[in-house]
């Protein structure tokens, strides 16, 4: 069943994110692939995150079709104005991706190319009224296409611990709704309780919201999410679990394992995020006996 006929039928549906590489070498990435398929429902492709210069989120697409695999591709703003855009959704259908998820971009003071220009030609909710647009047949300029597409579109949705920040996140997440978006990506879970008070608000969005489940890699990583993001909601607790453990890598396994057991209870989701250990997919999918 496609990831669209599971979110439609409102069953629990599993993406792991996988990045592309930094080259030609598809070699890990097409065996990360084959270490999933038919564990997971979509795998979802970012698009030169933190603007790191990577292969293509359409490329990378297309290469989980050829595993297999049905694929969610990132749409960002930060890189392509509009008729790049669309000519990439249009190519996007032709070559048999039937999913997208238009999402912010990290500004490029993280890339790898200082020098690249930030182009923001359109912002989200244009990107998602401008694939409804193309959905219906007719592109931005107006003009009627020769052949419309069809698509899966997503959205995200940002930190849910601030209040008056969560009440503007519900607000834009509304108006993407409204102008075609079926699910919404959350950010990660370190906290099930201020998930569940997240949903109980989430809940009036009545789309399918499928919250990130972060792989912990290391003490610092932990210790520097709660740091600089406190919104994240790493406890203390949880940082001490951490380091008292005698395998931290393997602690961070069962941790990731735990809040998948425990969102299965709150969201009709889950997006596995490891950030360059996509080889550990699988043992969290164990760890959560999934």
């Amino acid at each position: 069943m496609s990831f669209a006929k599971r979110l439609a039928a409102r069953e629990f549906v599993v993406l792991a994110e996988m990045h592309t590489p930094k080259g030609v070498n598809i070699t890990r990435l097409v065996n990360d692939a084959r270490r999933i398929k038919g564990r997971v429902d979509a795998v979802v492709i970012p698009d030169m995150d933190n603007g790191i210069m990577r292969m293509s989120s359409l490329a990378g697409g297309v290469l989980m079709q050829q595993q297999g695999v049905e694929p969610i591709i990132h749409l960002y703003c930060r890189d392509r104005n509009r008729l790049a855009l669309q000519g990439d959704i249009l190519a996007a259908h032709v070559m048999g991706i039937q999913n997208l998820l238009v999402t912010h971009s990290e500004p490029m003071d993280q890339s790898d190319h200082r020098e690249a220009r930030e182009v923001y030609d359109l912002d989200e909710l244009a990107l998602v009224q401008a694939i409804d647009g193309l959905t219906r047949g007719v592109d931005l300029g107006g003009f009627e296409l020769d052949g419309a597409p069809a698509f899966t579109t997503g959205c995200t949705i940002g930190s849910y611990a601030d209040e008056a920040a969560l009440d503007n996140e519900l607000t834009a997440a509304r108006a993407k709704i409204e102008a075609g978006a079926r699910f919404i990506i959350a950010p990660a879970v370190f906290d099930l309780a201020g998930f569940k008070s997240f949903m109980e608000k989430a809940s009036a969005l009545a789309v399918p919201i499928i919250p990130t489940v972060f792989l912990i890699k290391s003490l610092a990583i932990a210790q520097y999410i709660a740091a600089s993001e406190p919104e994240a909601g790493i406890s203390d607790e949880l940082i001490r679990r951490i380091r008292k453990s005698s395998d931290r890598e393997l602690e961070g396994i069962k941790i990731a394992g735990e809040m998948l057991v425990g969102v299965r209870e709150l969201a009709q989701g889950v997006m596995l995020q490891t950030l360059g250990w996509e080889h550990k997919l699988p043992d969290i999918l164990d760890a959560a006996s999934m």
